[in-house]
C-alpha cells in the first residue's frame, strides 16, 4: 500500500501510534473511529476492528515490541484504508461518469500531521461528505438498524384489495406496522376490523414515501412494499451512502436527478437543511435497453425552442422504416435532411437521401414546434453520453408511478420554473425575460456565467424533508450490482 509505505518513510523507522511502547491517544481514537464505521454504513471488519481493539487491550497489559509493530502496521493499514474509503467510497470502480476534478489529498501526509497534533477526529470529520443528505441518512440507518432488530413489528396481513371503508381483519397488524414505520400518529384511532379513518391517512403518507399513487387503496405492490424486510431497507440506505462518498466536496447551487425515484431537485445549497428549493417529476430512460447515464458534469447552457438532433440509434432503428413506408414523413413531423457541415437539405426523400442517411452521411433534424419532442426548452451539460435535461409536449406520461420511458435524456416536469431558477442568478435573464424567451418561437441560448453542478444519481433510499425516508424500487439493478461487488470485495488487513 504506497501511502502506508510513505507514511513509514517519513518517521525512522519507528512506530507511528505508539509512545514509549503504549498506544498513543491518537491511536486509541483511531480505532474507537473504526469500530464506528458501522455508522457510516461501512464494514468494521474491513478494517479488522475486532483484532485491532483486541491488541490494544493486550499492549495496555504488557509491553511487546512484536505485538507493538504488529499493531502500529495493522492500525497503519486499517486507518489509511478507513480514511479513503470514508472520501471517496468503498467500490473497486465508482461507477460515476464526471468531468469534474476530485481535488488532491495526500494521505500520508494527512494521516501523519493528524497523528502528530493528535486530531484525528478533525482528519475523520474533514474527509466524511459534509452534504446534508449524508448526515440525514446516517440518522436514518440508525434508527431503521433498530427496526430491523426489533421482532414484535408484525408484517400487514395481505389480502387482495383493501380500499377505504372495506372490512380488513389485518387493521391492528397494520396500524402497529406503520406507527413503527412513523406513517401512523401515536394519537391515531384506528378501528380493530375495518380500514377506515387514520389508518388510511397512513396508507396514503407511506405510499407517498415509496413512490406510489397515495390513493390509500392496498393492492397488491402496496403490500409487497409493506411487508419487505427492514433489513432491505438498512441495505439500501448503506448503499446510498456509499454513492454518496463517490461524490466530490459541492457547494452552492446544485442540480440533482434520482433516477429510480424519477425525481429532479433544485438547491441553493446542499450543507445546510438539504431542503430543495425546487422538486418536480422527471421521465428517464427505459430500463430495458437505454437507461440514463450516472454523471457528474456542469450545466452551462440553456436553449429555448431547441431544434432536436435525431441520435443515430433513433433514426436506424425507428425512423428510417417509417420514411421508406411514407414519403410524407419528414413533412409531416416539420423535419428536414441535414448534410455536412450542417447544411440544411430540405424535406424531399430521394432514394439518394435514404441511402444517404442509411450510410451515416446524413442526418436528421427537426424544427422547433408543438411536435418536437425537447419542449420549448433544452438543458444542456456537456457529456460523452450525450443527454441533457429537455421539456416535452407530452405531459401524460408524468402521471405514472414508474416513469422510465425516454430514450435517455431526462424530460423535466416544469420547465419553465426550472429555467427560472437556473438562470435566477443571471442579473440578464429576470423571470420576464425568461417567460418571454419561452413564449416566443425563435430558437435562443442563454450561458450561464456560473456553470451549476449536475448530477445523475442513483438512490433507492432518500431522506426528504417533508416526508421523512423514501425507497424506491431498484428499477436498473444497479443496487444489486454494488451489492455484490462490495460483498465480494477485498479482504481485511
Amino acid at each position: 500500500m504506497d501511502d502506508v509505505s510513505r507514511l513509514y518513510q517519513a518517521h525512522a523507522d519507528r512506530p507511528l501510534w505508539l509512545e514509549a511502547g503504549q498506544p498513543s491517544p491518537s491511536a486509541q481514537e483511531a480505532v474507537t473511529r473504526l469500530a464506528g464505521a458501522s455508522a457510516h454504513g461501512l464494514d468494521p471488519a474491513d478494517y479488522d476492528a475486532a483484532a485491532l481493539d483486541s491488541l490494544i487491550r493486550a499492549l495496555r497489559v504488557t509491553t511487546d515490541d512484536v505485538t507493538g509493530w504488529r499493531f502500529d502496521l495493522l492500525l497503519s493499514v486499517a486507518f489509511v484504508r478507513f480514511i479513503s474509503d470514508l472520501r471517496g467510497g468503498r467500490a473497486p470502480h465508482a461507477p460515476l461518469s464526471r468531468t469534474i476534478p476530485e481535488p488532491r489529498l495526500d494521505l500520508a501526509a494527512a494521516v501523519s500531521a493528524a497523528i502528530a497534533g493528535d486530531s484525528i477526529p478533525r482528519l475523520v470529520d474533514a474527509v466524511t461528505p459534509h452534504l446534508a443528505q449524508y448526515r440525514n441518512l446516517r440518522l436514518a440507518l440508525a434508527r431503521y438498524r433498530a427496526l430491523a432488530a426489533d421482532s414484535s413489528i408484525p408484517l400487514a396481513p395481505v389480502a387482495r384489495l383493501v380500499r377505504p371503508g372495506d372490512p380488513y381483519d389485518g387493521a391492528t397488524a397494520l396500524a402497529r406496522r406503520l406507527s413503527a414505520l412513523g406513517d401512523l400518529p401515536a394519537t391515531a384511532t384506528v378501528a380493530e376490523y375495518r380500514y377506515a379513518g387514520d389508518l388510511v391517512g397512513a396508507v396514503r403518507r407511506f405510499q407517498r414515501r415509496h413512490g406510489l399513487i397515495p390513493d390509500g387503496v392496498i393492492g397488491p405492490l402496496t403490500f409487497r412494499f409493506l411487508n419487505t424486510p427492514l433489513t432491505h431497507r438498512v441495505r439500501q440506505i448503506e448503499l446510498a451512502l456509499e454513492r454518496l462518498r463517490w461524490l466530490p466536496p459541492l457547494a452552492g447551487r446544485l442540480l440533482v436527478v434520482n433516477i429510480p425515484a424519477f425525481r429532479l431537485f433544485a438547491f441553493d445549497t446542499v450543507g445546510t437543511t438539504g431542503a430543495p428549493t425546487l422538486h418536480m417529476s422527471v421521465i428517464v430512460g427505459k430500463a430495458v435497453d437505454t437507461r440514463t447515464p450516472v454523471l457528474l458534469e456542469q450545466l452551462r447552457y440553456l436553449e429555448f425552442h431547441p431544434y432536436w438532433n435525431v441520435p443515430r440509434s433513433i433514426l436506424v432503428g425507428e425512423i428510417l422504416p417509417q420514411l421508406r413506408r411514407r414519403p410524407s414523413y419528414l413533412r409531416e413531423h416539420e423535419m428536414e435532411v441535414i448534410g455536412p457541415r450542417d447544411r440544411g437539405l430540405g424535406e424531399a426523400l430521394t432514394p439518394a437521401v435514404l441511402q444517404g442517411l442509411a450510410r451515416g452521411e446524413l442526418r436528421l433534424r427537426q424544427r422547433p414546434g408543438p411536435r418536437n419532442p425537447l419542449g420549448r426548452v433544452k438543458f444542456v451539460f456537456p457529456n460523452a453520453a450525450e443527454v441533457y435535461l429537455h421539456g416535452t409536449p407530452d405531459t401524460a406520461l408524468f402521471a405514472r408511478e414508474r416513469r422510465d420511458f425516454s430514450h435517455g435524456c431526462i424530460r423535466v416536469q416544469r420547465p419553465t420554473e426550472l429555467a427560472v431558477w437556473v438562470l435566477g442568478d443571471q442579473p440578464a435573464w429576470p423571470r420576464d425575460r425568461v417567460e418571454a424567451a419561452i413564449a416566443a418561437k425563435a430558437t435562443r441560448r442563454a450561458l450561464l456565467s456560473r456553470p451549476i453542478p449536475v448530477v445523475l444519481f442513483y438512490a433507492t433510499a432518500v431522506a426528504l424533508p417533508d416526508i421523512g425516508m423514501a425507497f424506491y424500487e431498484d428499477i436498473y439493478g444497479h443496487d444489486r450490482g454494488l451489492d455484490e461487488a462490495l460483498r465480494a470485495g477485498r479482504t481485511p488487513p
